[in-house]
């Protein structure tokens, strides 16, 4: 089958096509979307009969050895009157203790896919089901470029990184702590932490989880950005939670838990389990404590208001047995997420699992071998929320400007990936070969010239060239290149509009609030 359209409408369609790109690298607009609709199948690791002893493992750690819970009363009160059996362990702790099946029964209320509301309503994002969200790291203390090297991050480098978030389309959601600005005291730093990802992005985001009247502040700007009636009635904020691994859930992560849920926001459940420290060596061990852990946090939302969005996680880690330093991007924690999403699947929940993850110490090589060993287990394991997708190394005490504009490229990639291969009468190509027929190259052929600008995915970085062009043009490394990219994106970088009377309603908030406090720096 040919292209019927006439040349010349051809030409002018190439023509029209070019107005909306430039000659750089990287632009791949057909495979820019507000989320991913992943078109292939994710990757069932385990049979039936290995799942259910997972299953049945996290039922047991969950009955016989139970969950510690600290410092809230109002959660205790919530598993204990949902049929919980809950035993005083100390002041203010409780061990808690559920019968096989009593979790998964309250987690039937949690949405098996929600939309995450961002300002601009084209970046709305789905979690769940067939959708894929990618966002940027979160939490590292440190910064470093290949400039001034490895520091504390202040809120200049975190206004900067929600920026290059921003500026790619690889990315969906501008994420939340991507460095902690210790420029800013820690009790009023989530202000300005809030307030940066509303100014400089228009996608959606997460809040602040450090105490609860954080997570309340975090919601009520939101009030102020989106209006208070739509907060009540669709998500647009996140908290991420941690448990205390192993088994104990803390009162600040609790009480946070319930304030998301409360107001019907989303929350993320993740145990950060590190191998022979916090968890089981064996894989299969640390995935049914994972499991184990965060259905436990995850009923406190439902419990709290059944149906605000939920989202299982598992942050699994390995260890090096030689010196005792968590390792990332290792072949066993790939695994692991792999039947995270199986289980997952089971739950009807959505997940967040892995990342780009590295424990270099330098954009380099061992950076991105570690990250897509990590990353494609996500991707492959189904998960529907993957935090970590830009910036993580130094195992995740530092974000890199330079690794972040790699990792931002090989997410471009992965869209073209997660498309699949579509067959029909127009892919299949025999028209090509038809045209000129047997030993003629098929440059000019009209598949050829329908299909150039869309058939393979073009990186923003790499460089394909001859070994005597690249020397010629000065022999620039990987690195190198996402040094200068990183640095022309923040130059040219344009903050997307906001209307001024939010603007300054948020900006009064924020300094009403400041000033009701002293300045704690610890």
């Amino acid at each position: 089958m040919t292209d019927q359209t006439p040349a010349r409408s051809r030409r002018a369609r190439r023509s029209s096509d070019k107005s909306t790109r430039s000659a750089e690298p990287g632009q791949n607009l057909h495979l820019r979307v507000p989320y991913i609709t992943r078109k292939i199948p994710a990757y069932d690791l385990l049979g039936e009969e290995a799942l259910e002893k997972i299953e049945a493992t996290a039922d047991r750690i969950l009955a016989e050895i139970g969950i510690e819970l600290r410092d809230d009363e109002e959660s205790m009160k919530l598993y204990k009157k949902a049929g919980a059996q809950v035993s005083d362990v100390r002041a203010n702790t409780w061990n808690v203790r559920f019968e096989p099946g009593m979790l998964r029964e309250i987690l039937k209320t949690a949405p098996a896919r929600f939309t995450q509301h961002a300002r601009n309503p084209a970046n709305n994002v789905d979690i769940g089901g067939d959708a894929m969200v990618f966002a940027p790291a979160y939490g590292s203390p440190f910064v470093m470029d290949m400039d001034n090297g490895r520091r504390y991050g202040t809120i200049q480098d975190f206004q900067n990184l929600i920026k290059l978030g921003q500026s790619s389309p690889w990315l969906h959601h501008s994420g939340g702590t991507i460095c902690e600005p210790t420029d800013i005291p820690v009790n009023k730093r989530h202000l300005d932490m809030v307030y940066s990802h509303m100014r400089y992005s228009d996608r959606a985001f997460l809040g602040s989880i450090t105490a609860p009247e954080r997570a309340a502040d975090s919601i009520e700007m939101c009030r102020i950005l989106f209006g208070a009636d739509f907060v009540d009635q669709n998500c647009v904020i996140m908290g991420n939670f941690n448990t205390t691994s192993p088994l104990v859930i803390d009162g600040v992560t609790a009480s946070g838990i319930r304030t998301y849920a409360a107001a019907g926001q989303g929350s993320i459940h993740l145990p950060f389990l590190l191998g022979g420290a916090v968890s089981p060596l064996t894989m299969a061990g640390a995935v049914a404590q994972c499991l184990a852990e965060s259905m436990a946090s995850c009923a406190i939302a439902q419990l709290t208001r059944p149906g605000a969005p939920t989202i299982l996680a598992g942050f699994l880690s390995s260890m090096s047995l030689r010196s005792g330093s968590p390792t990332f991007g290792t072949p066993e924690p790939a695994l692991g997420s792999l039947v995270m999403g199986q289980l997952a699947r089971r739950l009807n929940m959505p997940l967040r699992c892995a990342g780009n993850f590295s424990t270099s110490k330098a954009p380099d090589g061992q950076a991105m071998q570690q990250a897509m060993m990590s990353m494609m287990s996500a991707v492959q394991g189904g998960a529907n929320y993957i935090l970590h997708s830009a910036g993580f190394v130094d195992g995740l005490l530092s974000m890199s400007y330079e690794k972040f504009v790699m990792d931002t490229d090989m997410c471009g990639a992965l869209h073209s990936y997660l498309a699949g291969i579509e067959v029909n009468e127009d892919t299949l190509g025999f028209d090509a070969l038809a045209q000129n027929g047997p030993g003629e190259h098929m440059f000019g052929t009209d598949h050829t010239l329908r299909h150039y600008e869309t058939a393979y995915w073009d990186s923003g970085l790499n460089d394909d060239q001859t070994h005597e062009t690249w020397f010629e043009q000065g022999s620039a490394d990987y690195a190198t290149r996402a040094n200068k990219r990183w640095k022309d994106i923040l130059n040219t970088y344009e903050a997307p509009a906001m209307d001024d009377a939010t603007d300054e309603a948020l900006r009064e908030f924020i300094d009403r609030k400041k000033a009701s406090m002293p300045d704690a720096w610890y």
